[in-house]
């Protein structure tokens, strides 16, 4: 039996700590926190902001596991993250785990070694309640920011929004981005490149040193220089230097990891805390450039039997963040010695960690600049030629030259040949082309992170959540944008002729950058109106900096919730009471058919064409934007061809055929099934043809692949991924399964273990009353109709246990109901008047209604 118990955050860690310690240490794993704010009510009380941590139902066994280890060990180690998070994570196994300080240690450690391992067992602390309270208002004030203001979000907008307060902002930096390329005027000018021969026939290529505005400008330039002599008229040699970036912290992880290997940010973090986890790397969320001595050591050591004693340039980086905490390190190699690792994709970032780190100790690169100036006295402006020669190459050895998304690559560096002052070149070619100015670029997640962190928004743990909320919510997304195509001019002097030509040249296309979506900016324009503060950058960035002074111990974070929430919730009850219902309404203008008003808005079902008003004697008529299309630019002309839409078409085997658009997009409808359009083909120019291939493709997809006992058995791939379906039933197909190529025996014991799931499914079931006790992810609940309600706690303020449910009344139950929705059970009034409503706007129905 073990003396001791050491409590870690995953089983990967655990895994590679037991190898280290002996056997009077035993590992277990908490999989992260083992309590939380529960997933349904607030969990807060308001007057005291005392947070109602309950354990979700998945850890109730392995709190119980955790419990009996704890009885049987002397001393527990908490060796949880050595951040904020990690910290709480601690505290919560303290306290649920009823740990008493003298039979608890904390421990930290930034790289999983056995140095550092040791190290942190010969020197522990107890929980630092600081980090554990800016944990704590974290996660307090996000809640109660989320839970009052998405509510609000359901009366003024649409049901079933959420806003969050980084999330928001993250969202608002999308939409003005948007909103500032939608407003760009692109400016022309005639940008003049020349290639220039020296007496050797060595070619020169330079730039004008200034760009014309006008056309006839540019051709006048080209004019004169049919019959000019150009001269080499200087050239100057300058050295220079490059230096190394310093090791990366968790945003320049991520940022490089997009450039350099095409990673999204939350890829790069679980690639990271894999690396972390098995012994590869320290700490992978850090916002300090930091090295320990002992990492500079290493580093040197490696670069000199590397490289060479005159490549080592040991330094050490300062972060110019007043938040980061130098006690902290960059993430880095923990072992310079290891210089790959068996897995392809892991070493691929471990090789660009390794590199980063080493070149952050290497000497700086030696350049030498070379600029050449070539015209004539009797020409307005000169050409310009630059050049480079890397005389040593220094860190570039180890990490090479690191290019930003917005460098052009017209501008590359290039060797020059040797010529001197007064020296007569001749032109071989000299062009003007039209160019014209570019908007600022869209963000890609690397550059979102940048911006968030230059605004001091976030920390290292939150940018990669922030980004896939904002994406899961559906505010946001990568769509690929199709460029547009525009007429450029373009003159060329060659042997003494000017050539004039206009060519086309696409621009604005995008892809795998953010775009928001309609019911993105119409949930930022009304939260930006409405709550200022909130979205402010400066006020955000100050929240971040309350809980910096919280974890320092410089704030009580009680009396910032309550400083923050005496001001934030008289904003959210005069917004519910006074502000208009936002719809993103705009007006495209009129019906030529009809001489009706044209509206692009948000509707129930998302983005929409109205033509109409709702108080008109007449119902409005609807229909769905496609994919691509957005209700801040479509036009007048767009808007009406979606009113083609649906259409019906010739029988296809018996059924009747039609082509719409829905909710997810265009589809074909035979029969009452519903086929989604392929991405990118107008579903205005489906004919019968392509209608029927359409349907001849989803017959063959959708043909039987196997029978279960007598029933046939398909298979397709829906929202959540690859499925089987067997009657109604539909059955995940996890990985770990060939999905091409299921077997009989493979399909069996799917749909054996789904089965078996749902026969436990239920607790008790009232099948006239819609009424159920069900199991459900976070413990049992109850079911009523679509509608799903909590189980109340016992007298003694204990929790129900399944055994008990079974036998609970179903009064009982409807009491627990009625309890938390007093019209549960009222009669439905009017419900002819819905049904007629109905059918006046039955083309929306239709285009929304699509498929499950």
């Amino acid at each position: 039996m073990s003396k001791n118990l050491v409590i870690v955050e995953s089983p990967a860690k655990a895994k590679t700590i037991q190898k280290y310690l002996g056997k009077d240490f035993e590992v277990k794993s908490s999989f992260g926190h083992i309590r939380d704010l529960p997933k349904k009510g607030m969990g807060i009380d308001l007057a005291t902001f005392s947070p109602d941590y309950e354990v979700s139902a998945d850890k109730k066994k392995l709190v119980t596991e955790l419990k009996a280890a704890v009885k049987k060990a002397e001393m527990v180690w908490l060796a949880s993250d050595e951040d904020r998070e990690g910290e709480a994570i601690a505290w919560h196994l303290a306290d649920e785990l009823k740990l008493k300080p003298e039979n608890r240690k904390r421990i930290v450690f930034h790289e999983i070694t056995k140095n550092a391992i040791l190290k942190a067992i010969e020197n522990p602390r107890d929980i630092d309640q600081n980090l554990v309270n800016a944990q704590q208002a974290r996660r307090v004030l996000d809640r109660i920011v989320g839970f009052e203001m998405s509510p609000v979000l359901w009366k003024k907008v649409k049901p079933g929004l959420s806003a969050g307060r980084v999330q928001s902002v993250a969202v608002r930096l999308i939409v003005e981005r948007e909103k500032e390329i939608r407003e760009f005027t692109p400016k022309a000018s005639f940008k003049l490149d020349g290639v220039f021969l020296n007496k050797s026939e060595q070619e020169i290529a330079a730039k004008l040193k200034k760009d014309f505005e006008k056309e006839e400008d540019a051709e006048k330039f080209l004019e004169k220089a049919k019959t000019t002599e150009f001269k080499v008229l200087n050239v100057e040699t300058k050295p220079g230097t490059r230096s190394a970036s310093a090791p990366f912290t968790t945003s320049t992880l991520q940022q490089e990891a997009s450039s350099r290997l095409g990673y999204n940010v939350t890829n790069t973090m679980r690639l990271a805390q894999r690396l972390y986890e098995e012994g590869y790397i320290t700490y992978m969320r850090t916002d300090s450039v930091n090295l320990s001595q002992e990492a500079i050591e290493g580093a040197k050591k490696q670069i000199i039997s590397e490289y060479g004693a005159e490549y080592s340039s040991p330094r050490n980086y300062t972060t110019k963040s007043a938040s980061a905490q130098e006690a902290h390190e960059a993430i880095r190699p923990t072992d310079f010695g290891v210089k790959s690792i068996g897995d392809a994709q892991l070493n691929r970032l471990y090789q660009l960690i390794y590199r980063r780190t080493l070149a952050s100790q290497m000497a700086n690169a030696k350049i030498e600049k070379t600029v050449i100036e070539i015209g004539n006295a009797s020409l307005p402006q000169h050409f310009e030629a630059q050049g480079e020669v890397i005389i040593f190459d220094g860190f570039l050895k180890a990490y090479g030259i690191v290019k930003t998304e917005d460098d052009d690559e017209e501008n590359n560096e290039k060797l020059l040949p040797k010529v001197s002052v007064g020296e007569i070149l001749s032109y071989k070619k000299i062009v003007a082309s039209e160019k014209f100015t570019r908007p600022s670029a869209r963000y890609t997640e690397a550059g979102l992170v940048k911006k968030l962190e230059e605004l001091g928004i976030g920390r290292p743990s939150t940018y990669a959540p922030t980004i896939q909320t904002i994406q899961n919510r559906e505010y946001v997304d990568k769509r690929e944008i199709d460029p547009q195509t525009r007429e450029v001019v373009k003159m060329s002097l060659t042997k003494d002729k000017i050539k004039k030509e206009v060519l086309e040249e696409k621009f604005g296309g995008d892809k795998n950058k953010f775009i928001p979506t309609d019911i993105g900016e119409v949930v930022n324009d009304f939260l930006t109106d409405n709550f200022k503060e909130i979205l402010d950058y400066g006020f955000t960035a100050r929240v971040e900096e309350s809980f910096d002074e919280i974890a320092n111990g410089d704030q009580k974070w009680k009396e910032m919730m309550t400083n923050f929430y005496s001001k934030f919730h008289p904003r959210i009850e005069d917004v519910e009471e006074n502000a208009d219902r936002a719809t993103g309404d705009r007006l495209l203008g009129l019906d030529p058919k009809t001489g009706k008003n044209v509206h692009a808005r948000i509707g129930r079902f998302g983005a929409m064409i109205q033509i109409g008003e709702t108080e008109d004697e007449e119902k409005p008529i609807f229909a769905s934007l496609m994919t691509g299309q957005n209700i801040a630019t479509i036009s007048l002309e767009e808007a009406l061809e979606l009113f083609k839409l649906p259409f019906e078409l010739s029988e296809f085997e018996g059924q009747p055929v039609s082509v719409g658009v829905g909710r997810f997009g265009p589809y074909v409808k035979w029969g009452e099934t519903f086929i989604s359009i392929p991405k990118g083909e107008d579903p205005l120019s489906v004919g019968q043809e392509r209608a029927e291939e359409i349907i001849n493709e989803k017959k063959k997809a959708d043909a039987p692949i196997a029978a279960y006992k007598g029933d046939p058995v398909t298979k397709g791939t829906g929202r959540f991924g690859p499925f089987i379906k067997y009657k109604d039933i539909f059955v995940n197909v996890p990985k770990k399964y060939n999905f091409d190529n299921l077997s009989q025996s493979d399909i069996n014991e799917l749909i054996d273990a789904k089965l078996e799931k749902e026969a436990n499914r239920y607790i008790q079931q009232w099948e006239k009353e819609k009424i159920s006790i069900e199991n459900g992810r976070w413990g049992p609940f109850v079911k009523f109709g679509k509608a799903m309600f909590k189980i109340p706690k016992k007298k003694d303020d204990t929790k129900y246990e399944a055994e008990e449910l079974k036998t609970v009344s179903l009064d009982e139950v409807k009491k627990w109901i009625t309890d938390q929705d007093k019209n549960a059970f009222a009669e439905k009034k009017k419900p002819a008047a819905k049904k007629t409503a109905a059918k006046k706007t039955t083309a929306a129905k239709k285009t929304v209604a699509k498929k499950k």
